[in-house]
């Protein structure tokens, strides 16, 4: 099968690229011919998603028209899109060939993408994407206040809604986004569940925490104000309290919030390390020896992969019950979920404390998360896509002009 990879970097950047980054030499191994489209210049000083050498051509360097050429000299049999920017390039791709595209986000079903009101306090939004939205942005501070940029993300999305129904298949990671498509118009039989691989899965570890006293909290993520981090500082001395000992927290991220988080900290009585932004080999060394992965995502995750690489550790999870996280953190097996409508830090404390408290209550915890983690594999999110493809390829295929006549069946070109 020759499949298109169409992007925007090929440069890593954030999960998307880390997505590519395993899934392209996954299908080149099972023999796919591959090629490469992507958006943004490409840097040679910094990691690539294409590790393999594959063909590829990008639209800053070559310039739109070049990039036409060179896919329809490549004469792919799909088109794999993990969204694209430009309109016209993606015109091009949906109307000239099968194509199926990966929903990381809320592409088309959301102008600001985050699918979450912040005023009067952040919650996840459920709204279906249209007019309403723009006069609910300012009120409900969905996105910044420049009016400008308001127009240009709604344009920007109602654009992308337009071309979800000329996709073949959309694919999604969890069962929320799978919902989120559905109530936009996608046809159920174009949506695919296909959850994310567990990038951690060669570090599974199977032997569950028996901590007698486990403490040791660890974050991991961008410091922005919807991922949380301010209600988990909130939260730990409550939980303190309840479980009658002290928590230690390590924050492994960088963002516009860190400074604020700091003050937080240090008002809280709280024992934070701040690592700034981690990967590789210091991320695997920090889930080893954290008790318990704090997921306090005020906007509603589109899975939550985080949470399956702890898991992969032996490490559960809590978190606000938003977005995609359910799919693999099971209340009360994998971790503690807290309602997250709206969230709220007591919530999230007592979430802490259902954890903690009870040694063995916690291990049947680390067990789950390390039996949860194993079942988002590789091998198996590569056979779910290639099924999508096969089925996108099959229904393109012109099938035998046969006549049906009373019991018999008679090929008409006979």
């Amino acid at each position: 099968m020759r499949i298109l990879i169409a992007t925007s970097h090929r440069n890593m950047v954030g999960g998307v690229e880390k997505y590519l980054q395993e899934t392209i030499p996954a299908l080149a191994g099972r023999g796919h011919n591959l090629a490469l489209l992507y958006e943004t210049a490409y840097r040679r000083d910094q990691e690539s998603i294409d590790r393999v050498g594959i063909p590829s051509c990008g639209t800053a360097e070559a310039g739109l028209e070049e990039a036409l050429r060179f896919v329809r000299a490549w004469q792919p049999d799909i088109v794999y899109s993990q969204g694209i920017e430009h309109n016209e390039l993606r015109s091009f791709l949906v109307s000239r060939y099968p194509a199926a595209f990966y929903a990381h986000n809320y592409i088309g079903t959301c102008a600001s993408g985050q699918k979450c009101h912040a005023f009067p306090s952040a919650r996840p939004c459920d709204r279906h994407f249209g007019p309403a939205c723009l006069l609910l942005y300012y009120p409900r501070r969905c996105g910044g206040l420049n009016p400008a940029t308001m127009w240009t993300l709604y344009q920007r999305s109602a654009k992308r809604k337009k071309h979800l129904e000329k996709y073949a298949a959309i694919m999604v990671a969890s069962e929320h986004m799978r919902r989120e498509y559905l109530r936009h118009g996608v046809a159920p039989a174009r949506i695919h569940l296909a959850p994310l691989p567990n990038p951690n899965e060669s570090q599974q570890h199977a032997v569950p925490r028996r901590s007698e006293s486990p403490n040791r909290l660890l974050f991991l993520g961008r410091l922005t104000k919807l991922k949380g981090a301010a209600d988990l500082m909130a939260a730990i001395p409550l939980a303190e309290k309840q479980l009658g000992r002290s928590l230690t927290l390590t924050i492994a991220g960088d963002g516009p919030e860190r400074e604020r988080l700091q003050i937080l900290a240090r008002t809280n009585g709280i024992q934070a390390q701040f690592t700034g932004w981690v990967g590789g080999r210091q991320k695997s060394e920090l889930l080893q020896q954290a008790d318990l992965l704090a997921v306090p995502s005020l906007w509603p995750e589109p899975f939550g992969l985080v949470g399956i690489e702890a898991g992969a550790f032996g490490v559960p999870s809590v978190a606000y019950n938003v977005g995609g996280i359910s799919d693999w953190l099971i209340a009360g097996y994998s971790g503690e979920l807290a309602d997250g409508n709206p969230p709220a830090a007591e919530a999230f404390g007592a979430a802490i404390t259902r954890a903690l408290a009870n040694p063995s209550h916690y291990a049947k915890l680390s067990r789950g998360a390390s039996e949860v983690a194993a079942r988002f594999t590789l091998a198996s999110h590569v056979s779910q896509i290639e099924g999508v493809f096969e089925t996108i390829l099959q229904a393109k295929r012109p099938t035998p002009n046969v006549l049906t006549t009373g019991k018999e069946s008679v090929d008409a070109r006979a």
